[in-house]
């Protein structure tokens, strides 16, 4: 049985998010309990997966992103097989619903862009129970706080979020996690 997702990120609600070569040399020395991978592709992810897991990190990979890879199923038993990834990000309920049937931690993004997507959350989330839900953009506390009466996972704001003020807002607003690509934020909050 997998843990909360929530006990995973320990004392740190900072998920670090990387999206290149660069922030992955810069990831494994982090204090960041869980890395979202934003890159990569058929023949170079499993690598990525490994230094992460090496660093003692847990690995979440943003299939969508993955090139070369698909929108089929296939690819969340790609990511199982190969990688050793812990957890799949995604804005497809299709994968995210294929993850959690093979046992990975799942994490449905958002993009907030308008009042239909705002009400479409709460459907995705009852039709594919993902562990969590990531809110993009996060530096929306208004936003947050509504969203966390429609849904009952835990919320990563994600997105935009560049400074410290946008890490309190976010937290002070129901988010339980920030997810950043910014290596201040890592380790500096």
């Amino acid at each position: 049985m997998k843990e909360n997702i929530l006990d995973l990120l320990g004392d740190n609600p900072i998920i670090a998010a990387i999206k290149d070569d660069e922030g992955l040399a810069n990831v494994v020395n982090s204090s960041c309990n869980i890395v979202f991978i934003l890159y990569g592709n058929l023949c170079s992810i499993a690598n990525i997966v490994h230094q992460i897991k090496q660093a003692g990190k847990y690995a979440f990979v943003h299939v969508d992103l993955i090139d070369g890879a698909s929108n089929k199923e296939i690819v969340i038993d790609f990511i199982k097989q190969t990688t050793g990834a812990d957890g799949v990000i995604s804005t497809k309920s299709s994968l995210i619903k294929a993850a959690n049937t093979r046992g990975l931690y799942t994490v449905h993004r958002f993009f907030l862009i308008d009042s239909m997507s705002f009400h479409n959350v709460a459907k995705q989330v009852a039709l594919c129970s993902p562990d969590c839900v990531e809110i993009m953009p996060g530096c929306m506390p208004k936003v947050l706080k509504s969203i966390q009466k429609v849904v009952n996972v835990p919320i990563i704001a994600g997105g935009l979020v560049t400074d410290k003020e946008d890490v309190v807002a976010a937290l002070g607003a129901g988010a339980d996690a920030i997810s950043s690509t910014s290596t201040e934020i890592w380790d500096h909050i």
